[in-house]
């Protein structure tokens, strides 16, 4: 085990040197006023040009800015901020809070009725049950993140607002629990119920094919009961693509849920990724573009540590 996941580690370690050489190479290669004037935004005067030039050692060989760069990531320094002169690791400190609550808040939503309805269906192919879950499952993908969102805040402010729940930017649970949970419910739900979806007809589909195999007939017909036959043997070896998929979306996730924050007005790390991109300030979008590169390098290494133990014949891989 302990050499599987020394394999798995050190092919992470990899991805993210090639993301960030890549990384790089995109902004930095060039004749240093290029790069300056691309860094500084098309409109900013010959002063701030100069001053980035010189303040990011744009005039030193390109093999030595590469090497200062590799370093600063190394301990962490991801650079200043062009538009607020704030560290880029202080804003994504301040906005990440707010993502990792909404992401793991609904992962948890969407992995329980996604499974339990997938099951659920499965159990029961084409009757009344499986039929009501496909018309769900069709009605949640088809539903847009943003009208499901905004449906979702007319209905809480004005025809339940007595419920408490409401729109605003992230409020720590360490701080303010019942608000953080009035900010949190509908921006968790929301996201939940676009990913439940998926989720519903990947088990769905994953456990028809497990309860048709061999040692499925084999241990019904030693009498096996029929839900020991369904969640010990046929559910686990279905998981394995619910794992992938998880493991995918909750590292795509982690690097900014951008549709739901900006509905739902959470300030996390999405918004802090549009305001960048709208102000063009690079090293906040290096930064965030690299933190989001080594979530889903994390979450894969994850994933392939529960594939182990779902699946013992993984760690010979």
């Amino acid at each position: 085990m302990s050499r599987f996941l020394l394999r798995r580690v050190l092919f992470g370690v990899l991805v993210l040197w090639l993301v960030a050489t890549t990384v790089f190479l995109l902004f930095f290669a060039g004749p240093a006023d290029t790069v300056a004037r691309r860094l500084a935004g098309p409109r900013a005067p010959i002063e701030v040009i100069d001053q980035i030039r010189n303040t990011l050692g744009l005039d030193r060989p390109l093999w030595d800015q590469y090497l200062s760069f590799l370093g600063k990531l190394l301990h962490g320094d991801l650079g200043v901020s062009f538009i607020s002169q704030t560290p880029v690791t202080t804003l994504i400190a301040q906005s990440l809070p707010g993502t990792l609550w909404l992401v793991f808040g609904a992962a948890v939503l969407w992995m329980t009725a996604g499974i339990t309805g997938g099951v659920l269906s499965a159990t029961k192919p084409r009757g009344l049950r499986d039929r009501v879950t496909t018309v769900l499952v069709l009605a949640g993908i088809s539903l847009p993140t943003f009208v499901l969102g905004m449906l979702m805040i007319y209905l809480a402010l004005s025809v339940f607002p007595w419920s408490g729940l409401q729109p605003g930017p992230y409020v720590s649970p360490l701080w303010d629990f019942a608000g953080f949970l009035q900010v949190m419910i509908m921006p968790w739900i929301c996201l939940a119920v676009v990913q439940a979806a998926v989720y519903v007809r990947l088990t769905r589909g994953s456990m028809l094919d497990t309860l048709g195999e061999d040692y499925i007939r084999t241990a019904r017909a030693k009498g096996a009961p029929e839900r020991r036959v369904t969640y010990r043997h046929g559910l686990r070896a279905a998981l394995t693509p619910v794992v992938t998929q998880f493991g995918v979306d909750i590292g795509t996730l982690l690097g900014g849920v951008v549709v739901t924050e900006s509905v739902f007005g959470l300030q996390g790390l999405g918004q802090l990724m549009i305001r960048s991109v709208r102000n063009g300030d690079l090293p906040v979008i290096i930064g965030a573009a690299i933190l989001a590169s080594a979530f889903i390098v994390i979450a894969n290494i994850l994933v392939d540590v529960a594939y182990s133990f779902l699946d013992p014949r993984v760690r010979l891989a």
